[in-house]
């Protein structure tokens, strides 16, 4: 025996952390937020052996510190998650040609930039139905919600029976032109995802996306691609202009159809610029006003003839404040590249006194993450949040 122990005691096992406790036991997991998909592994440690006539003795740290993690894993399963879903504008947007099922085909730039909504996922004890809460008017709480589709797409393509209650803190303007809703769209897929341990890749979710809105797919990408098809069609693209490229984004109180701008397009009067020499130039030379063009601002204009002025008004007034300005998607949100600031004239006169505004910037996001918020981070926690004006 005297020899076991001297064996023993040769041998220090210094672990990073006290194992005396369920919360420092999980701190070995490996970080990041969605470090929950990979499989829990710890540094090789070689197994001592201590042997005598009467006593063998096994020392095995990495498979006692497993153990000890899948046991924490298994009480303390995923509950709940907060994620972050950006917005995008479209540095250009081309529309080429009519097809025949009566959808356009475009050709675009589509960027993800720093203004955006956030929500939060909990596990629902029911299964049969998600809720969905929000904190503005006006959004749908139903299944007409991209969300509510989102969930209802992964369970049928998954074979998954988790459902959610979810809470939308609104930032995004709606009927803007940003992309508010396929965003939401996206993240709800995400979340999903990661509730039911990663079964689908991202290039799954990517095309399952389409099936339920064309500008869904994009947010799947790093931050950036170029668009085409009905926008479904995406080639992820290293960004082609600084991140920190400031920009203002001006929405007046009304909104534009998308439904009614296409209704007025006319496609022999569109721009005949080549989308991929657009792309060579902003790759070469950086966003200028003549590269950020968007085939739908004559219609938006006709639909809505307010904006155009808009547009005119923050072009003139902003000639050495802005790169570029220029109407995002289908409207109605005006963008000025070059300058987080709007027009002094939008804070002195009444009839702009009801605009959105906000400032942003270019993002990314880091493979096998989603978008992160400036300034903070996604977080996880084990018990469903409190939601307010819910509905079933």
């Amino acid at each position: 025996m005297a020899s076991s122990h001297l064996l023993c005691n040769t041998f220090h096992f210094q672990p990073s952390c006290n194992l005396s406790s369920k919360s420092n036991i999980s701190s070995f997991k490996a970080r990041g937020p969605f470090s929950f998909c990979q499989q829990l592994q710890f540094p090789k440690t070689p197994v001592v052996k201590a042997t005598g006539k009467k006593v063998e003795l096994v020392y095995d740290p990495d498979g006692r510190i497993n153990n000890l993690a899948d046991e924490v894993d298994k009480q303390a399963p995923l509950s709940r998650l907060t994620l972050f879903s950006p917005c995008k504008v479209n540095v250009f947007l081309r529309i080429t040609s009519k097809r025949e099922d009566g959808y356009h085909d475009l050709a675009s730039l589509f960027h993800v930039i720093s203004l955006g909504d956030v929500i939060k996922f909990s596990l629902s004890p029911s299964k049969s139905i998600d809720r969905l809460s929000t904190n503005v008017s006006g959004v749908p709480l139903t299944e007409d919600n991209l969300i509510i589709k989102a969930l209802n797409l992964y369970r049928k393509r998954t074979g998954t029976d988790n459902f959610f209650w979810i809470h939308l803190d609104k930032k995004v303007p709606t009927g803007a032109g940003l992309g508010g809703g396929s965003s939401n769209a996206a993240t709800a897929l995400w979340a999903a995802n990661q509730f039911s341990g990663c079964l689908a890749t991202e290039n799954e979710l990517q095309e399952w996306s389409s099936e339920i809105g064309s500008d869904i797919p994009f947010f799947f990408s790093h931050g950036a691609a170029y668009c085409t098809g009905r926008g479904e069609i995406v080639q992820d693209i290293p960004s082609l202009v600084p991140l920190d490229k400031p920009m203002v984004l001006i929405k007046p109180p009304q909104a534009c159809s998308t439904a009614e701008v296409y209704k007025r397009f006319q496609l022999d009067k569109t721009s005949q610029a080549d989308p991929l020499t657009l792309l060579e130039k902003i790759s070469r030379n950086g966003i200028s006003q003549d590269v950020c063009i968007n085939d739908l601002e004559p219609p938006a204009f006709e639909v809505l003839p307010s904006l155009k002025r808009l547009k005119q008004r923050i072009a003139a007034a902003g000639r050495r404040q802005y790169d570029a300005v220029f109407m995002s998607g289908s409207g109605s949100t005006i963008v000025g590249i070059g300058s987080p600031d709007p027009p002094q004239f939008i804070y002195d006169e009444d009839e702009y006194q009801d605009v959105f505004m906000s400032e942003a910037n270019f993002i990314n996001r880091e493979a096998n993450q989603w978008y992160q918020q400036p300034g903070s981070s996604s977080t996880i926690c084990d018990s469903p949040p409190e939601f307010a004006c819910s509905i079933e």
